[in-house]
């Protein structure tokens, strides 16, 4: 029977062909659960996608949370899609950035969200976004994502479009 190792006492070190092969096998593993992530995505609706990535924060019904620093989607995202900063900002939000989306699956939720929030009329519609377009804007960058929300809040707000409430403006 082994004795559990006292406090203070030192960790065997791996080295030489041991250490490759533990790095070799933690890589694979990396490498197999992006690859499985992005199986299960594939295929995946855009509604369902949102729900996966964006509910947690902006709520099933689009809501968000006033208190949590999360903007209403309802009635004021499409205004971020009239311009090119806001357009610019979207795909930099966190729940963009961290979902592991490929352009395709990013331009077909944002456009699910166009859809289902933007409130805009048949006859001025909000300009959808392309998979060419997400890998565009996802290359600028963004390194203050709240000051990039004030910039684009104060040129929708010079254009007398509707912005949610939120806590840091």
């Amino acid at each position: 029977m082994r004795r559990p190792a006292e406090a203070g006492a030192a960790i065997p070190v791996l080295s030489g062909n041991a250490t490759i092969a533990l790095r070799c096998v933690a890589a694979c593993i990396v490498g197999m659960a992006v690859t499985f992530s992005t199986a299960i995505q594939a295929g995946v609706p855009p509604a369902t996608q949102y729900l996966i990535h964006c509910s947690g924060c902006h709520r099933a019904d689009g809501s968000g949370s006033l208190r949590g620093g999360i903007p209403d989607l309802r009635g004021y995202v499409g205004s971020f899609g009239r311009v090119d900063n806001g357009r610019t900002y979207l795909m930099h939000v966190p729940g963009v950035v961290g979902s592991g989306l490929d352009n395709a699956d990013i331009a077909a939720v944002m456009n699910y969200i166009f859809e289902r929030w933007a409130d805009a009329p048949a006859s001025d519609p909000v300009p959808l976004f392309t998979a060419a377009e997400v890998a565009q804007l996802r290359k600028r960058s963004v390194p203050d994502v709240v000051k990039a929300r004030r910039r684009v809040v104060h040129e929708l707000k010079a254009r007398d479009l509707p912005v949610a409430a939120y806590p840091w403006e």
